[in-house]
């Protein structure tokens, strides 16, 4: 359930508690997961840009953009990227910290875009906060061109038992404390560790995402399975 300031959402997904949820952290949400992943946000941004393969003068819809972080990045690419997300409170904030990103609202579950738009989609630690993950997986495909990519970055689960452990340990315990030095809503980030602990591991997921439509899903994974990227193509 939320808290009483309304910034913690439930696992249940709801859009309205998601987005209002993102809307109270929109303000340090990049400071925020930059030191809470050690700085490895940043590599896993670049991961993701490498694992689409962009070409100059291609599409590429980013998913779940949030402030527009990871748009910027696939842009990189020479691939014309554009970001939709449904916090307004993300998008605004992205669109003062980066106006040269192409950033509009749009729910992962009904987006704005006709039919085989985008040579590319993607979508970074959003697809496990969206309410039905397999019918935003098949959403995605439906704005994707035939023969298109999908890369799924997102948290997973660590192949090392040990490490699991220890991992599992700081989503639930160290996460939430080190959140209220540097977050402007700490209580979303005890949902947010919550979230990636319910989340599938690796092999569900590449199920999941070929039953919603896609072929040849596979994985890799990053950080010892903390992220992993899955990739995809549309038939």
């Amino acid at each position: 359930m939320s808290t009483s300031q309304g910034q913690r959402a439930s696992l249940d997904k709801q859009p309205h508690e998601v987005a209002t949820m993102f809307d109270g952290v929109a303000a340090r949400y990049d400071l925020a997961n930059t030191v809470l992943s050690f700085g490895q946000d940043r590599s896993w941004r670049r991961a993701t840009r490498a694992a689409l393969g962009l070409r100059p003068g291609e599409r590429v819809l980013d998913v779940g953009a949030g402030t527009g972080v990871s748009t910027g990045e696939l842009a990189r690419s020479g691939a014309y990227a554009v970001g939709a997300d449904l916090s307004l409170g993300m998008l605004a904030a992205g669109r003062r910290t980066r106006p040269e990103v192409p950033l509009l609202a749009g729910d992962a579950l009904r987006l704005p875009f006709a039919d085989a738009t985008f040579d590319a989609v993607t979508i970074s630690f959003a697809l496990r906060n969206v309410q039905d993950t397999d019918a935003a997986l098949r959403e995605l495909a439906r704005v994707t061109k035939p023969g298109g990519r999908l890369v799924v970055c997102e948290f997973s689960t660590p192949v090392n038992p040990v490490f699991r452990t220890i991992y599992l340990s700081y989503l639930m315990r160290s996460l939430p404390a080190v959140a209220r030095s540097v977050a402007s809503s700490p209580d979303a980030y005890v949902y947010l560790a919550e979230s990636i602990r319910a989340w599938p591991d690796q092999a569900v997921l590449a199920e999941r995402i070929g039953s919603a439509g896609w072929h040849r899903a596979a994985w890799r994974n990053l950080t010892g399975g903390i992220v992993a990227l899955h990739r995809a193509f549309r038939p």
